[in-house]
């Protein structure tokens, strides 16, 4: 059980997405939080997750982040908030860059000043790993999105505290590759973007564990990167479709080779813990915030490195992501 968040209201923006809609589940199942509020432009999601779930505790807020106002009134109250809303499609997005704009950062930047407005005391950002260097536009606007989030803690030191988690490719999230492959179980062809292509890769479970160490854990500042299992993505379609065959049509418009999870400029910052690694801010905000914490989690801390897809140290198998697509089928 989540005792931290015994008897808090939680707001969840993006609260109908894959993560969203999952992590809610878990709330329910694992917390004795008094609201948890699903906030989301999407009526249609609303209406199929009131008929989902019974759980009395639940407020549905239609609403975008886009939109101040509504933030306001939907924080009402609001001890904690997970910002999980944004346009993500990387090649949709490079074709209406300033729609990401739109909801990327300038609706983090209206989470941060409602949030602040309204008293709220915890706020995560959910980013990506293509906010680690990036070359994309979605990339882009969540990069300015994290430095939003980790300036945020300087308006209200020590009242509203903002923190950041970074993670790779959720396993199953909608509208992947691997439920279009999952929904085609004969498909007799795949396109295959390069066969060096390399990805990390999380179990949704995953990202939950790593959302919640960071509500209990942030001072305000820091940006949270679990460690991740990659994989060629060559193997991935092995797993999921092994008689396919594979036509090569090259990287796409705003795609990486490989994906960076800590830059070598963040490294110098970064705390190792077993689980995860914690990056702190560049700048001191607070000198109650107490990051030596963290140290003794037995943390250790390196040079200058970079985490990589490519260069990782742990590997799946395509024995290892078919039992993983088995348990997500079942």
């Amino acid at each position: 059980m989540l005792s931290f968040l015994d008897d808090k209201s939680i707001l969840i923006t993006g609260g109908t997405g894959s993560f969203g809609k999952n992590f809610i589940k878990f709330l329910l199942k694992n917390s004795k939080a008094k609201r948890v509020i699903v906030f989301s432009r999407d009526e249609f999601k609303h209406f199929q997750m009131q008929k989902e779930f019974s759980d009395p505790r639940l407020r549905f807020f239609i609403g975008d982040v886009r939109d101040k106002e509504r933030l306001i009134r939907a924080l009402y109250n609001v001890d904690i908030v997970v910002h999980a809303a944004a346009l993500k499609h990387v090649p949709m997005l490079e074709y209406n860059p300033y729609e990401a704009v739109k909801t990327n950062i300038l609706g983090t930047q209206n989470v941060i000043d409602a949030s602040i407005d309204c008293g709220v005391q915890k706020v995560l950002l959910v980013s990506t790993d293509k906010a680690a260097l990036p070359v994309n536009l979605y990339g882009s606007t969540k990069l300015c999105a994290e430095k939003l989030f980790i300036a945020g803690n300087f308006y209200s030191p020590e009242k509203t505290k903002f923190a950041v988690v970074r993670y790779g490719n959720v396993i199953g999230s909608r509208g992947s590759i691997i439920e279009t492959l999952l929904a085609q179980p004969n498909i007799k062809k795949v396109t295959v973007t390069d066969l060096e292509m390399t990805r990390f890769w999380l179990k949704i479970e995953g990202s939950f564990d790593l959302v919640s160490f960071a509500l209990e854990h942030m001072e305000g500042g820091e940006t949270f990167v679990p460690k991740m299992p990659s994989m060629k993505i060559v193997d991935m379609f092995d797993a999921i479709a092994p008689g396919a065959e594979k036509e090569i049509i090259g990287i796409r418009p705003g795609e990486k080779l490989h994906e960076i999870l800590v830059t070598e400029q963040e490294s110098s910052r970064a705390i190792e813990l077993e689980k995860y690694f914690v990056i702190l801010p560049e700048f001191k905000i607070s000198n109650t915030y107490n990051y030596a914490k963290y140290t003794s989690m037995g943390a250790r801390t390196h040079g200058r490195f970079e985490y990589t897809s490519d260069g990782n140290d742990k590997w799946l198998t395509k024995e290892d992501f078919a039992k993983i697509i088995k348990e997500l089928i079942i």
